[in-house]
Order: structure tokens, then C-alpha cells, then sequence
């Protein structure tokens, strides 16, 4: 045998091996009920509870009360696919205080139940909103 006839069979059993690869990977696909590190977790509400909060007209910032559900799908990073239950605080926009309150007064209280899918690469501190919608409680 040639050189070359070793070359083309060394190409074809590294792509035999790539299309193995590929083919575990893609068994694994679609969201899971995998229970997440306390800090992804963490990181992840505090990245959506800060781009509602700065999307939100209202006076108040909204914090989460209740974690619902929380799904997750390995891609190129993490998806996340949650469902909290979000209520107003105590706290105003301008407020520097990190810790508030859930509003306690009759007329103030408001709450929310909020499905949303976070993109986040954990290794990078990257995250991104894809899809959010929340209707009152």
C-alpha cells in the first residue's frame, strides 16, 4: 500500500470517529429536568430579574419568590428554560439596598408567573434572553 491509500483511510476513520461523536451528542438533545449548580442557578435569575427590572416601567423592582421549573439543554453552551413566580418589592428603581422586601401593602402587591429561555455560556459570565413572557398571578 501507498502513502496515499493510508492517508485516505486514516481520513475515513477519523470522519467514522467525528460521526460517532456527533451521533452520542445528538441522543442527548432536547430540555431536561436536571437540577442545575446553586451558582448557574444564581447567576441566571439574578441575569433575568436585572434585564426585566430594566425593561419594567414600573416604580418598584420585581425579585424572584418562587422557582417553578427549571429545564436545561447542552448546545454550544447551556439553554436554560425556567418558570418563576416574580413578585414587586419594597424596593424602588433608584434603590441601592440588595436586599427587599416582597411588598407587603394590599394595593402594592403584584405578581407575576414568568416562563423565559437564558442562552448562557457559565465558563464566560456570558448570558442572553431569547424568549420571555409572563402573565399576573
Amino acid at each position: 500500500m501507498g502513502i496515499g491509500c493510508w492517508r485516505n483511510t486514516l481520513w475515513l476513520l477519523a470522519a467514522l470517529v467525528l460521526a460517532a461523536r456527533l451521533g452520542h451528542f445528538q441522543r442527548w438533545e432536547g430540555f431536561q429536568e436536571k437540577s442545575m449548580s446553586k451558582a448557574n442557578m444564581n447567576s441566571t435569575l439574578q441575569f433575568f430579574m436585572e434585564t426585566y427590572n430594566n425593561a419594567s416601567n414600573d416604580t418598584y423592582l420585581f425579585q424572584v419568590d418562587k422557582l417553578l421549573r427549571s429545564q436545561m439543554q447542552l448546545t454550544t453552551g447551556v439553554e436554560y428554560m425556567i418558570s418563576v413566580k416574580i413578585s414587586r418589592t419594597k424596593c424602588k428603581r433608584n434603590s441601592s439596598r440588595n436586599s427587599c422586601p416582597i411588598q407587603s401593602k394590599k394595593k402594592l402587591k403584584k405578581s407575576f408567573i414568568c416562563d423565559f429561555l437564558v442562552y448562557t455560556v457559565p465558563w464566560m459570565n456570558y448570558y442572553q434572553l431569547w424568549n420571555n413572557s409572563c402573565l399576573e398571578a
